[in-house]
Order: structure tokens, then C-alpha cells, then sequence
């Protein structure tokens, strides 16, 4: 018997899948509907609104009123897509996850945990 031995390369990174300009195209033009759409309800002031190829983010808020969103939502079920949606407008309201912010949510999508149990099965390629 023989054993070979060798070192790893640790520093080799891998490659995410990038969404392609169609679909980052049909992604964008998803999205803006979908927060137009939720926002017609909730009445908040949006600041800019960018889509990016992210690793481990579906979405984010920043304290100016900035949405994020992961061009990899392209792959998520409609309702998972507003799901995400809908988190990170309420983050234009309440910048954490208080029970003020879950009921805000609520508000919106009742059936948030269930949609919120079903992302957490997805995972960001």
C-alpha cells in the first residue's frame, strides 16, 4: 500500500454562479415592481434601490433608507421573493428585528414564519 501526500491549496476560491444581464434585467424589473407594489401599503420613503450579485445576503436596509437586494432571488419562488421584499421595507420603519418590526411584517404577509422557515432551506450559490 502507498500514500501519496500533498498539500492544499487554501487560498483557491470558488467561483459563484453569477446571474446573467437577462436575467439581472428580469430580476431588477422584478423587484422594483414588488417593492412598488408592498410599498403602495406601507407608504415608505425608499432611497436607492440596488441589486448585487451577494454571498450571503438576500437583502439588507441601510439607515439612509437604502434597499439591497441579491440578484439571486431570480431563483426563489415568487413568495419568497416578496418575502424578502417586504423584511427589508419594514426595515425602513424599524432598523432591527423587534416585536414591533415582526408585527409590522405581519401586517403585510401574515403568513411571514412560514415564509420565513421556507428561505431558511434555500441557500445563496
Amino acid at each position: 500500500m502507498f500514500y501519496f501526500w500533498t498539500k492544499v491549496k487554501r487560498h483557491i476560491k470558488r467561483q459563484r454562479p453569477k446571474v446573467v444581464p437577462a436575467d439581472l434585467h428580469r430580476v431588477r424589473v422584478l423587484i422594483l415592481n414588488r417593492v412598488e407594489f408592498f410599498n403602495k401599503q406601507l407608504n415608505f420613503k425608499i432611497g436607492r434601490i440596488s441589486i448585487r450579485n451577494q454571498r450571503t445576503r438576500w437583502g439588507s436596509c441601510s439607515s439612509k433608507g437604502n434597499l439591497n437586494f441579491n440578484s439571486h432571488l431570480i431563483n426563489l419562488p415568487l413568495e419568497l421573493l416578496d418575502y424578502v421584499v417586504v423584511h427589508e421595507l419594514c426595515h425602513l420603519k424599524q432598523l432591527n428585528h423587534s416585536q414591533d418590526f415582526w408585527l409590522l411584517v405581519e401586517q403585510v404577509l401574515p403568513n411571514f414564519r412560514q415564509l420565513r422557515k421556507q428561505l431558511k432551506t434555500y441557500h445563496i450559490q
